[in-house]
């Protein structure tokens, strides 16, 4: 009971911050626009920006926040800094290959991320320069990436946040199997060295060789266990596992690390703030201060892993009093809009020219921050995952099922091979629907792919089918054709209480004549027709007013849909948005369950993220609410 009281006055503490326009994220994120990388190393026009991790921990917490809101001021930021990097060959300004410094990788995440959204290939080619480094990069003797080449036989924790999100990310995109065993032993190596078996906390660094004066001569280990330097593990290891497969045998070893990482981390959460000391066993020690970079990193890794599944969800209680610790202690207010973030520790490092001992008192000697990079990027990270996570869930699991099967288009992918792409939930893209994904997902939704036919059978364990695009035959050799038996059985499923989601497409972009035996069932007919055909960026021929009453958009006033096809409506089905006498949007209740048609894929990532569409139409809010109310229709 206490410690829900304490939450309860930490929030009220902060309630300035917290009842501010935006959210903490966004808020911290314009702080960040607003104030770092404004020095010379990022400044000076002939040289150039440095290229430095502190940058990449920022934009993919930026990325994040973006994310959620779909404002694409967001994204703009990320992208304009990476442009001042790279030039249209891949080549990246400032950074140097042979230098084996293993924090120059970890802004290849902003480079794939980049080009998974836009497709261009200047940023492929560069993150292929930095996955050419790891090939070369020297290691220990098991195999272990050396933390840089002047730190030579040296593993540190933070390396593992530096490389191998990327490296498993890559992997994915590249289609490099080989590359997954090797992530899994990086962490194992670290683990295997570096683990306390007494605390189950990591220590920082870890020195093959022992020559190094800050490594014990027996076990080549640094002396004391660096929040941060643990904090940059855990992060690696849930971010690394977004990227993993699924059935690889190895996945459940990463999952295993984790929960021991994150349950040895909980054990030393300070029991009156709520947040982390920078020397984490040695909260009592004289000197020894609550630290904001590792706080908001252990905060970040416990909410996604919760979220996830990876950990139990008795951690959540964990997640709440780190968030309003984080708030209380380390937040506050900087303007319109504004916040700051506080007592960060600047850096922390073993050896170099100016020689870190790695005792307590060098790790107290370092500065100590506002808004540096690399508690403003934690910090980003960990507000943008509780703010996602905040909705309240039904108590019954929604599964969202997209079909694959009559919408099963393929393409050459980066690796060479043929890929199933177009209106897929792991399409970041324009045509892709991550996006749309993510609001089911923050609504308490598990996401689901089906690659057969539909049937009572295929679909018993799904509350929700979408179907999005049914293929022609110019879009697919062999296109499935929905037919009458297909139809019933579908019926059926909505009858039982199934929720079912249909967004076809114009005439000339979609199949519809053989399609048509589905809606029918519901009492609607999609007419082959072609309406609001878009020319350029005359947006406003896109154009659709949203009534007041459809009971499903409430906020949503104006969206955007092109190259739709029209509706004929009969019982049971209901006209929800008419235009001009068309029928543009339906909804039919039919047995215990529920249909909502419209003539479009509509809400893709290119008519959602924020990117094309100017801010009048509201289709990300539109989504939203569709999700919201989709989510309530399941039973």
């Amino acid at each position: 009971m206490k410690r829900n009281l304490l939450v309860i006055v930490c929030f009220l503490l902060i309630t300035p911050v917290l009842h501010a326009q935006k959210a903490v994220s966004e808020q911290m994120a314009l702080t960040a626009m607003d104030k770092l990388f404004k020095d010379a190393r990022f400044t000076n026009p002939e040289k150039g920006p440095t290229w430095t991790y502190d940058m990449g921990v920022v934009l993919e917490g930026v990325a994040e926040v973006w994310r959620n809101t779909a404002d694409p001021v967001y994204f703009q930021y990320i992208q304009n800094w990476m442009d001042q990097y790279v030039s249209e060959d891949g080549h990246i300004r400032n950074y140097k290959a042979t230098e084996y410094n293993i924090d120059h990788v970890k802004n290849g995440r902003s480079l794939l991320f980049l080009y998974k959204v836009t497709g261009k290939q200047k940023y492929l080619k560069a993150s292929e320069k930095l996955y050419a480094q790891l090939k070369t990069h020297p290691r220990t003797n098991e195999g272990g990436f050396w933390h840089k080449h002047i730190y030579p036989n040296q593993m540190w924790l933070d390396g593992l946040y530096m490389a191998q999100p990327f490296y498993t990310e890559y992997a994915a995109l590249m289609d490099i199997p080989e590359i997954y065993e090797d992530v899994v032993n990086q962490f194992t190596y670290m683990e295997n060295h570096a683990r306390d078996a007494k605390t189950g906390l990591l220590y920082h660094g870890w020195d093959e060789s022992r020559k190094e004066r800050w490594s014990d001569p027996k076990t080549g280990l640094s002396k004391h266990f660096w929040g941060r330097g643990m904090g940059w593990y855990a992060m690696a290891l849930v971010d690394v596992l977004d990227n993993f497969p699924e059935d690889h045998p190895r996945r459940k070893e990463l999952i295993q690390i984790l929960n021991r990482t994150l349950t040895a981390a909980a054990k030393f959460q300070d029991k009156r703030s709520g947040v982390w000391y920078d020397i984490l066993d040695l909260g009592t020690r004289e000197g020894n201060y609550l630290e904001a970079s590792a706080s908001s990193m252990f905060v970040y890794a416990m909410a996604k892993a919760v979220r996830k599944g990876y950990v139990s969800s008795s951690f959540q209680k964990n997640v709440d009093r780190g968030y309003a610790g984080l708030l209380k202690e380390f937040v506050t207010p900087a303007g319109q809009d504004r916040v700051d973030l506080n007592r960060v520790v600047e850096v922390s490092g073993l050896g170099g020219k100016k020689y870190r001992d790695g005792s307590f008192e060098y790790y107290m000697s370092e500065p100590i921050r506002t808004n540096d990079p690399k508690g403003v990027g934690a910090f980003l990270l960990a507000s943008s995952e509780v703010e996602f996570a905040k909705l309240p869930k039904k108590n019954k699991a929604v599964t969202v099922t997209l079909d694959n099967f009559y919408n099963n288009e393929f393409k050459k992918g980066p690796s060479g091979q043929l890929e199933p792409y177009h209106y897929l939930w792991n399409g970041d893209d324009n045509n892709g629907f991550s996006l749309l994904g993510r609001i089911f997902e923050q609504h308490g939704a598990t996401l689901h792919t089906l690659k057969d036919a539909p049937s009572t059978k295929t679909l018993s364990k799904s509350d929700i089918y979408i179907i999005v695009d049914p293929d022609t035959e110019k879009e697919t050799a062999k296109p499935n054709f929905m037919n009458e038996a297909q139809a019933k059985e579908v019926a059926k499923w909505v009858h039982k209480g199934g929720v079912l989601v249909l967004l076809l497409n114009d005439a000339g972009n979609c199949e519809l004549t053989k399609f048509n035996v589905l809606p029918q069932q519901f009492g609607i007919t999609f007419n082959e027709d072609s309406r609001n055909r878009v020319k350029g960026d005359q947006y406003e021929t896109g154009a659709i007013a949203i009534p007041a009453g459809t009971g499903i958009f409430e906020k949503t006033k104006n969206i955007y849909i092109k190259e739709i096809s029209t509706m004929q409506i009969k019982d049971p089905a209901k006209a929800l948005v008419t235009d001009q006498g068309d029928h543009i949007i339906a909804t039919a209740k039919y047995g215990k369950g529920t249909v909502f048609a419209i003539g479009d894929p509509w809400l893709y990532n290119e008519y959602v993220d924020g990117r094309k569409l100017p801010k009048t139409y509201q289709n990300f809010d539109a989504a939203n609410e569709l999700v919201s109310w989709l989510v309530k229709q399941a039973k």
